[in-house]
């Protein structure tokens, strides 16, 4: 190899004039550059009005701080329209592109530029964005979209870019399928298409009073069907955070989701292949010792699970997800000494909503990686006819599915009732959880033995009256005692542990310090190549 050896004058006039050349088309690139910010920037006094931030200040606040940003295609669509009033050329195709450093990881970032023609596509706008969703899946980059989009511009339409446009459905599924979290936030208007966006999205969070999400709004409804209604009934944060299950976060502004959005990005614990970097032990806010008394001995007396979870994870904090939707089902991330961590958990019976909601979250936590923590506590799925047309079997389907086909590490700890199907939608033994806890309290049974001496009883009444012979008491009395008996023999701790039913019984005032070593064994593993087994038989 030999060094170049540099014959460059740069006292030539060729030299001087090439120079002065390239600042002039340089100038001109960060003038149309300026021309579509200053577009955007005139909607300001709008959006201040509104309690909103502008476009690029969202951006701003998404990123690290001193961090850089890598802009995408700022030129897309340039001379593919007229100048606007003030006589510029706007550039960019409506959205905002580029990549940056979120929470420590490079993630690729998609903004609506809202402040121009409230966010509809541009022309160009599909290419680009097709384009960085190519970027992405390429470089395994997070996708992360800053959503607020008056939709297509119908007075422009083109068949073609609405056939083509279908691409940026796919590429979304298939960042997802890869493993590449897509993470939105909702910022304002997502329509027909941009409703698809929000819908193929693996997190979800929607700015109260501002974002909306539907196929068909109002207009468009009362145009097909007939039908009158508001778009907050159609489609409004609050309604797909508590009653569709599309949204899994309910922002109170702007800043409020920009935050929910970093947390969201910290917790897929993105580097996790990387040295890891020295952190302060932040031990939970609560003592261990209160880990001894919140849970009842009655398995039937409610308990807010979130009391536990205080006491167990870093510094008490914990990432509720989805948490006005399925109530009674608690899904979110904490860490349990700096280890990423996705807890499932129940305050009372799971619902059809529920098990949807705990479905979508494991699969979250299968796509970044992230290891599973059940605390089972739970007197097992609702019954009743409402619950049953709401697709009970369906969602509880789903929820076991997706704990049975777990890509990664699970954990489940039995902290009370496990009873009925919950069990096994909670990770019971059957599902083979890496390791399986229990404390002292933990009962596990098909049902309760209240509930099962009743349904037996309610069986026995109707095989009398088939019959047309009076009731003997005294037989169901005798009934009721056995059962009652045999199911509580069997549902103690002492009984499921003494048949290897869990890994052990431990000390509640442990659990932080014993969970942390079963999540570093398991995170472990994973660094440790093994050789392929053999079957072959071996020469004598």
């Amino acid at each position: 190899m030999a060094v170049i050896e540099s014959s460059l004058r740069r006292t030539s006039e060729e030299f001087k004039n090439n120079q002065k050349a390239m600042q002039a088309l340089l100038d001109r690139v960060r003038h149309i550059e300026a021309d579509t910010r200053q577009a955007s920037e005139s909607s300001r006094q709008r959006f201040e009005s509104r309690g909103q931030l502008l476009p690029v200040e969202r951006v701003g606040l998404l990123l690290d701080h001193d961090s850089d940003f890598l802009e995408l295609a700022s030129l897309a669509g340039y001379g593919f329209k007229q100048p606007d009033r003030q006589g510029r050329e706007i550039a960019g195709g409506g959205l905002i592109a580029g990549i940056g450093v979120i929470a420590g990881a490079r993630c690729m970032i998609c903004a609506s530029d809202s402040g121009i023609e409230a966010g509809a596509f541009q022309p160009m706008g599909l290419e680009k964005l097709l384009r960085i969703q190519e970027i992405a899946l390429e470089n395994k980059l997070p996708f992360v979209q800053l959503i607020e989009s008056g939709g297509g511009n119908l007075m422009n339409y083109k068949v073609e870019n609405f056939v083509i446009g279908g691409k940026k459905y796919r590429n979304l599924a298939k960042l997802s399928a890869a493993g590449i979290p897509v993470i939105t936030v909702a910022h304002g208007s997502a329509t027909a298409g941009g409703a698809y966006q929000i819908g193929l999205s693996d997190y979800v969070i929607m700015v109260d009073g501002h974002a909306k999400a539907f196929l068909a709004g109002p207009a468009l409804l009362k145009a097909a069907t007939g039908e009158d209604a508001t778009e907050e009934e159609l489609g409004g944060a609050r309604m797909h955070c508590s009653v569709s299950g599309l949204g899994d976060y309910l922002a109170h502004d702007d800043r409020d989701a920009i935050r929910i959005a970093r947390e969201v990005i910290a917790l897929l614990d993105w580097n996790k292949q990387s040295s890891p970097m020295p952190s302060p032990d932040r031990p939970p806010r609560y003592d261990a010792e209160d880990l001894m008394g919140i849970m009842p001995i009655d398995s039937n007396r409610a308990v807010d699970m979130r009391e536990i979870i205080a006491r167990i994870v870093d510094d008490s904090d914990f990432q509720d997800f989805a948490g006005q939707y399925g109530r009674e089902t608690v899904c979110g991330k904490a860490r349990i000494d700096n280890i990423a961590v996705g807890i499932i958990t129940n305050n009372g019976p799971i619902d059809p909503a529920g098990a949807a909601k705990a479905a979508h979250f494991i699969q979250a936590c299968c796509q970044s990686g992230t290891p599973l923590l059940y605390l089972n506590n739970t007197t097992g799925f609702m019954v009743g006819r409402s619950y049953e047309q709401s697709g009970s079997i369906t969602h509880g389907s789903m929820m076991i599915q997706a704990e049975a086909s777990a890509s990664v590490p699970q954990i489940t700890l039995f902290c009370g009732a496990s009873f009925g199907a919950g069990h096994y939608a909670m990770c019971g033994r059957a599902f083979s959880p890496r390791f399986c806890f229990s404390w002292p309290n933990a009962r596990c049974a098909v049902m309760g033995a209240e509930q099962a001496a009743n349904t037996m009883e309610t069986v026995t009444r109707a095989k009398f009256a088939r019959r047309n012979k009076p009731v003997d008491e005294e037989l169901l009395s005798t009934q009721r005692n056995k059962i009652v008996g045999n199911f509580e023999k069997q549902a103690d701790v002492f009984a499921t542990s003494a048949r290897l039913l869990d890994d052990g019984v431990i000390d509640p005032r442990d659990t932080r310090a014993i969970l942390a070593k079963a999540l570093r064994i398991c995170l472990d593993a994973q660094d440790h190549a093994t050789n392929p087994l053999s079957f072959a038989v071996p020469h004598p």
